[in-house]
């Protein structure tokens, strides 16, 4: 029988054993509940902190430690490094790292991929943004630099290639 130790923080204890079969499905639920609450909290986090550098130039090749220009993968990893996430530093690695998650399921902080400007072909990876919920992206493309966009605008909607997630 597996037993699971737990934190009683009613009665301060902290070596209380439970049994598999002293959870309910409730309890097992309300776990579940509290992981993705979690990840959307962080991801709200990420979202809020990035919005912080609204407006900060855009510079194609930007340093990965320096806020005063981002490139779109230099964003996106500055912002989740100060989470403690690691992310490769270019958009093309940084659309193999995670899981896949479909655009109908998108949850705040994931990452989205388009294939956009001058590099593009329609299939590959150019342009990486966070999910910032209701539709829109935070990212750094041209001018005016970061910014939030709306997703199902012309542009991203036609250029839309995936999305990943890594909180």
């Amino acid at each position: 029988m597996d037993t699971l130790n737990t934190i009683d923080t009613q009665n301060s204890n902290t070596d209380s054993d439970l049994t598999a079969s002293d959870l309910t499905a409730s309890d097992l639920n309300d776990n579940t509940i509290n992981a993705d609450s979690t990840a959307a909290s962080k991801g709200q986090s990420i979202i809020d902190y990035g919005k912080r550098f609204l407006g900060t130039p855009y510079k194609f090749g930007a340093s990965t430690s320096t806020t005063k220009n981002f490139d779109c993968s230099s964003f996106t990893k500055y912002v989740f490094k100060h989470f403690g996430i690691t992310l490769p530093r270019t958009s093309v690695d940084q659309s193999k790292v995670g899981v896949a998650v479909s655009k109908a399921n998108l949850k705040v902080g994931d990452l989205v991929f388009f294939s956009s400007g001058s590099r593009a072909n329609g299939s590959n990876v150019t342009h990486v943004a966070i999910y910032a919920g209701n539709g829109k992206i935070l990212h750094t493309y041209g001018s005016p630099g970061v910014i939030i966009s709306n997703l199902n605008s012309s542009n991203w909607k036609k250029t839309y290639l995936k999305a990943r997630r890594v909180l």
